[in-house]
């Protein structure tokens, strides 16, 4: 069982890294009710799981880590992903040994080993449930074929996947597979990188360093577009009486008990705001409105780039 809502850690290990803050910030957000914290082995290049170790260490049985594993190289070349059961074993005791804990609770395969059956990969990580390292697994950007195949093999508890106002194509496939056979679906980036806050409407909005920035639908012509959508977006927030953000969270909330938003930030004031969006008042008629508003064809250009594309199952 986790809460409602998860946090994000891959923005603590933004450079340059800031541990004292990003430990305050982690403390808050348990003390805030979070309990389900996600990380992989990726980011920072280790420095995330030590991190996110050290700040728990005395509260590793309150909290549900997730971690994930498979990039070894270049995130945009598909070389850069290994499925291979050997590393699956060797990536395990390497993040057991940064977080300083004997299981994981949830262990991800960050993204689906085009050169290696999902069966073998699969295979290799249902022994370490078996071995008492890991007592769930979870993939990450799967396609439904995918999925079913994996979950033949051992019990697939959770699907990572990017959902949002911004980026809806998982409703089309994913979600429905997932939701078929009883999986957790853990919606990743639900404020858009950013773009659902509100906040951005001009390139000079965005932090620099920031994923956003490399995003194809802040290109000239498509920031034009995608803001426009922003702006319903505030004035509807301004309507219920909540931030842009907390309701474009709320929407990611609707879509059902069995989707858990994992929102990630480094300000404590915007992570408040966030598990705030649990609260948020919207109704049937807004939600409505949402969807007519950000519908699959909405926002001007792909959720990714071309590159980032090419690694995604499906």
């Amino acid at each position: 069982m986790v809460s409602r809502l998860g946090y994000a850690c891959m923005s603590l290990s933004a450079m340059p890294p800031d541990d004292d803050r990003a430990a305050a910030v982690l403390r808050h957000a348990f003390d805030l009710g979070v309990t389900f914290f996600d990380t992989a082995d990726r980011y920072g290049a280790g420095h995330n799981e030590r991190l996110l170790g050290r700040v728990f260490a005395a509260r590793a049985d309150e909290i549900v880590i997730a971690t994930k594993f498979g990039f070894v190289g270049d995130p945009s070349d598909p070389g850069g992903v290994d499925g291979r059961p050997e590393h699956v074993r060797a990536a395990c005791d390497a993040s057991l040994r940064r977080l300083g804990v004997d299981v994981i609770d949830l262990y991800y395969l960050h993204r689906v080993d085009a050169g290696v059956p999902i069966e073998e990969t699969v295979g290799a990580m249902s022994e370490l449930v078996t071995a008492g390292k890991v007592r769930a697994l979870g993939l990450s950007e799967a396609a439904p074929a995918t999925i079913r195949r994996a979950h033949a093999v051992h019990p697939i508890a959770a699907l990572q996947t990017e959902l949002s106002l911004w980026s809806r194509d998982a409703e089309a496939g994913p979600l429905i597979a997932a939701r078929a056979l009883g999986i957790t679906f853990v919606a990743c980036s639900p404020l858009g990188i950013g773009f659902l806050t509100g906040e951005i409407l001009s390139t000079q909005d965005v932090s620099p360093g920031s994923r956003l920035g490399r995003s194809e639908r802040l290109a000239p012509g498509n920031l034009e577009h995608n803001a426009a959508l922003v702006h319903r977006l505030r004035a509807l927030a301004a309507d219920v009486g909540c931030t842009p953000g907390q309701l474009a969270l709320a929407w990611v909330l609707a879509r059902g008990g069995d989707v858990v938003p994992l929102p990630g930030t480094r300000n404590l004031n915007h992570l408040q705001a966030n598990v705030a969006a649990v609260h948020a008042a919207v109704d049937a008629a807004h939600l409505r409105t949402l969807d007519a508003v950000f519908a699959l064809d909405a926002p001007a250009d792909r959720r990714k780039s071309a590159a980032g594309l090419a690694i995604v199952n499906r």
